[in-house]
Order: C-alpha cells, then structure tokens, then sequence
C-alpha cells in the first residue's frame, strides 16, 4: 500500500521546505536529445535512484533529480508521481519523446516493476532486462502501475512514458556491485 504523502504538490512542499537545505533539484539538459532520465524521489527519499538515473542518462540524455537531503524524515519530501509538478522536472521533459523515471521500492529481494503508458518501450526494457538476468515484471494497474495521465513518466511529447520501480534489495546489491550495476546500466541505455 502507498504512503500517504505530507504534501500534495511540488507547490505545497516549496511554502514548507528550503531548496538547497532539505532537498536539491538537478536538472541537466542535453542538446538534441529526446530522453530524460528522470529521479523524483531521490538523495535521502528513495535511496540511490538519483544515482542510478544518472548514470543511465550518461552524458548524451537529459537527467533530473530531485533529492532529499535532510539528516531525518525525508519521507516527508515524497510527492507522489502523479502529483509531481516541479516547474522545472516538467519545462525538461516537456519536448522529450521517451521518459524513464527511476523509484524506489519496498522489499528485500531482488526485483524490479515496470510500469507506465509507453507499452512498447516498457515491454523492451523488460526484455532486456531478463535477458541482463534480472527479476523484472511488467505491472499495469495499482499503485504502481504508472499509468496515471498526469503521471510524471507520462509528462512527455508523447504523454507516455516508462516507471522503473526498483526493490530496496536490488539497489543495495547494484549500490555494492560494480559489475552487476554496469550490467544493469548498460542493459536500460541499450534500448534508450
């Protein structure tokens, strides 16, 4: 079951948190690409998206993330995807054709959920995904499913996009693992 978030939008949470102090906003832009890579609940929030969003975006997609930076609560910082308006997460992937979008998920094991509106891109990732020997399911409906409208994945050109949801056990073995982590990048960058 979600979370029940503090705040309901971007709007709400920029009255009652400081930028730069409880949480962060990156945005790096790439001329010509119609990629974003994006992180809406990174640094302290869902631990190591932001990193893994980057590191797929590399230097020739756009990336965003927004990161919770305090010492404690930044649950407090989640702003569910379909309520994630941040002006400058949306001004970035406005124009962009693909977007994949990077969570963190409960759970020890060693699993990830692909979900939104983009079914031929998400159907690829999962494919390569498999193939890369990782634990990936297709999921289409509940709270996780991504296929909200004003789902920040689905916020593109295209009003469709791809939600990567990633067990906290798999990040902690891609956090620790090198060879599995460049695995695991190597195969979502293959089908961007």
């Amino acid at each position: 079951m979600a979370h029940k978030d503090k705040y309901a939008s971007y709007d709400e949470l920029s009255q009652h948190e400081v930028e730069n102090t409880d949480y962060s906003v990156t945005t790096r832009p790439v001329a010509g690409s119609l990629v974003a890579i994006v992180a809406p609940h990174g640094g302290g929030i869902e631990f190591f998206t932001a990193q893994l969003a980057e590191s797929i975006a590399g230097n020739d997609h756009n990336y965003y993330a927004f990161k919770g930076l305090k010492k404690t609560g930044n649950r407090d910082l989640h702003i569910t995807s379909h309520r994630f308006n941040e002006p400058r997460a949306l001004s970035l992937i406005g124009p962009c054709e693909k977007v994949l979008t990077v969570h963190g998920l409960k759970g020890d094991g060693q699993f990830l959920q692909i979900g939104g509106r983009d079914a031929e891109l998400r159907e690829r990732i999962h494919d390569v995904l498999c193939a890369a020997s990782f634990d990936s399911k297709i999921v289409t409906g509940g709270d996780y499913g991504g296929t909200e409208p004003q789902n920040i994945c689905n916020r593109g050109s295209t009003l469709r996009g791809v939600q990567l949801e990633i067990s906290a056990g798999l990040r902690q073995v891609l956090r620790g693992d090198g060879a599995v982590y460049a695995r695991f990048v190597n195969a979502l960058r293959s089908v961007l």
